[in-house]
């Protein structure tokens, strides 16, 4: 591998995986101008009642693994498995209702100037 490619970063989304315990581990495995991406690890987890994400940028989220239930405060639950995607648009309220314990993410956040 040239050196090039060791500085740019490169790694295995399914190794290194945090142990179970306390809430989600986020990884931010690459982060640029327009956007950044992150490894998110649930472990079983869901949002504290009353606690909402209310992002400023668009974001994109995968499941790679587990089973998830998203909840959107004008729009509902989604449920996720496994191969899922959903794209969720700025400032649109949402949280973790529940996942499984081997729930595995990759999420893609756009800045809002890009």
């Amino acid at each position: 591998m040239s050196a090039e490619l060791r500085a740019a970063g490169r790694g295995n989304l399914f190794t290194a995986l945090p142990p179970p315990g306390g809430g989600e581990i986020f990884q931010t495995l690459f982060a640029g101008p327009g956007c950044r991406v992150e490894r998110i690890v649930s472990h079983g987890h869901a949002s504290a009642p009353g606690d909402w994400y209310d992002q400023d940028g668009d974001e994109w989220v995968v499941l790679l693994a587990g089973d998830a239930v998203l909840r959107f405060e004008r729009g509902g639950d989604v449920a996720l498995k496994a191969g899922d995607w959903i794209a969720i648009p700025a400032h649109s309220r949402h949280r973790v209702e529940s996942t499984s314990a081997d729930a595995l993410w990759l999420a893609v956040h756009g800045t809002p100037s890009g």
